[in-house]
C-alpha cells in the first residue's frame, strides 16, 4: 500500500536531485538538438527514430508545438533587435524578457502571419495534426500522473521543476541574457553575447553570439576553449546513424598575402564577415583610445563613443548619430577609422555591385588603409589580404 502513497520509486534526497536534472536535460538537448538546431535552422538531418523521440519527450514536458517554436525562432532572427523581434531586450527591457519571456513566447505563438511565414517544413504528419497540437496540453498532465506515481508526493515537485526549466532557461535566460550581457566572438548586427563558454546546463545554447554569427551551424563552439555539449550528443547521434550534419560554421584559414585583390578573397572576407569585423575593432582598440584620451575633455562619456565606433551607422539612433559626428569632427584620424569601418562593412552590404565592382572597392579600400599614415590600419589591411 505504501508504494500507491510514495510511489514505486524510493530515493534518498540526492537521488531525486539527480533525477530531476536528469529528466530536465533531456527536455534541453531536445530543445537545442530537434527545434533548434535540427527544425528551426535545418543544420542537421535526424532520423525518425530520433525526431520522433525528442517530439514526443518534449510534448511531455513543455507542451511546445515545433512549429509555434521554429516559427517564432526564425523570426527572432529576422527582425532581431527590432520591433518586430518577439524576445529583444535591448527593444522590452531586460527584466521584461527575463521575468516574462514565456509569455512572450505564448503571445507570439498567436499570431498567425508569424506561424504561416516562418512555420514551413515542420512537421506535419497525423500525430502532429491529432496529438501533438491539437492537444499540447494533454502531454504535460500525463507527465504530471506519471511523476506522481513513479516518486509519490515528491512527483509534484519533481514535475514542477519540468514545467519551469524551459521557460526560465530558453525563454528568460536565452533570450534576455543572451542578448544583454556576456562576451562577443563575432561583431554581429544584433548584440547578441555569448553568456559562458560551456555550454553544458542549456545544452550549448549559452553560446548565443557564436549561433547568431553563424545560425546554421549544428556546432555552437568556435574557439579552442569552448565546449558545446549539445554538439556532442549530435555527433553520438551521427556515430549511431540517426543523424545527419549539414552545416558547421567555417574556420578562419590564412593564405599568403594577396597584393591584388580577387574574387576568391572577397568571397572569404565576405563568409568571415563577422571575424573581420572583429579584428578590426580589436586592431584599431589602441588607436582609438589614443584619440578618444585627446577629446576626453569635450566629450566625458567616452564608453558611449567607443560603442558606436564598433557599429554600423543604421544601428544608431538619430541623436547618437548626431553625438557621434560631433566627436568625429574633433580628429581626422578618428573620422578615418570610422569611415574606414563603415567602408568595409559595406562591401557586403551591397547587393546590387556585380562581384567584378566589389573586388575592385575592397581593392580600393585596401590602398586607402595602407596609404592611411595608421599604422594600426595598414597592418590590418596587409592581414586582411590573407584571407583564405
Amino acid at each position: 500500500m505504501s508504494h500507491y502513497v510514495n510511489g514505486l520509486i524510493d530515493l534518498p534526497w540526492w537521488g531525486y536531485v539527480v533525477v530531476a536534472l536528469a529528466l530536465t536535460h533531456i527536455t534541453i538537448a531536445s530543445v537545442t538538438i530537434f527545434l533548434h538546431r535540427a527544425q528551426a535552422h535545418r543544420a542537421l538531418d535526424l532520423h525518425p527514430i530520433a525526431g520522433h523521440f525528442f517530439r514526443f519527450w518534449l510534448w511531455l514536458t513543455t507542451g511546445i508545438v515545433t512549429r509555434e517554436w521554429a516559427s517564432i525562432h526564425r523570426k527572432h532572427h529576422a527582425k532581431c533587435e527590432t520591433p518586430e523581434d518577439p524576445h529583444s531586450p535591448q527593444v522590452l527591457g531586460i527584466r521584461k524578457v527575463l521575468l516574462e519571456g514565456a509569455e512572450l513566447y505564448r503571445a507570439e505563438a498567436k499570431n498567425r502571419e508569424t506561424l504561416e511565414r516562418y512555420g514551413r517544413g515542420t512537421p506535419d504528419d497525423w500525430l502532429e495534426r491529432n496529438l501533438y497540437t491539437p492537444h499540447s496540453s494533454l502531454g504535460i498532465t500525463l507527465m504530471l500522473a506519471i511523476d506522481v506515481l513513479l516518486f509519490g508526493p515528491l512527483g509534484v515537485t519533481l514535475w514542477a521543476v519540468q514545467m519551469l526549466w524551459i521557460p526560465i532557461t530558453a525563454a528568460g535566460i536565452i533570450n534576455g541574457v543572451g542578448h544583454y550581457w556576456g562576451y562577443r566572438n563575432f561583431a554581429c548586427e544584433d548584440a547578441s553575447t555569448n553568456i559562458l563558454p560551456w555550454g553544458i546546463l542549456i545544452g550549448g545554447e549559452e553560446l548565443h553570439n557564436n549561433h547568431h554569427a553563424y545560425g546554421s551551424s549544428a556546432k555552437l563552439s568556435n574557439r579552442w576553449y569552448e565546449f558545446d555539449i549539445g554538439w556532442l550528443y549530435i555527433r553520438i547521434l551521427e556515430i549511431l546513424g540517426l543523424a545527419s550534419v549539414k552545416k558547421v560554421a567555417p574556420k578562419v584559414r590564412w593564405g599568403e598575402i594577396k597584393h591584388f585583390c580577387d574574387t576568391d578573397l572577397l568571397h572569404a572576407i565576405i563568409t568571415h564577415r563577422y571575424d573581420v569585423l572583429t579584428r578590426y575593432r580589436r586592431g584599431m582598440k589602441q588607436a582609438y583610445a589614443q584619440e578618444l584620451e585627446k577629446l576626453r575633455g569635450n566629450f566625458p562619456d567616452m564608453a558611449k563613443v567607443w560603442r558606436w565606433l564598433n557599429l554600423d551607422q543604421g544601428a544608431l539612433q538619430p541623436s547618437e548619430r548626431a553625438e557621434l559626428l560631433s566627436v568625429l569632427a574633433q580628429s581626422d584620424r578618428l573620422k578615418t577609422l570610422y569611415q574606414m569601418r563603415q567602408d568595409l562593412a559595406a562591401l557586403w552590404g551591397r547587393s546590387t555591385a556585380s562581384s567584378e565592382q566589389l573586388v575592385r572597392q575592397l581593392q580600393d579600400w585596401c590602398q586607402r588603409a595602407e596609404a592611411s599614415g595608421i599604422e594600426a590600419l595598414s597592418q590590418f589591411s596587409r592581414r586582411l589580404r590573407c584571407y583564405a
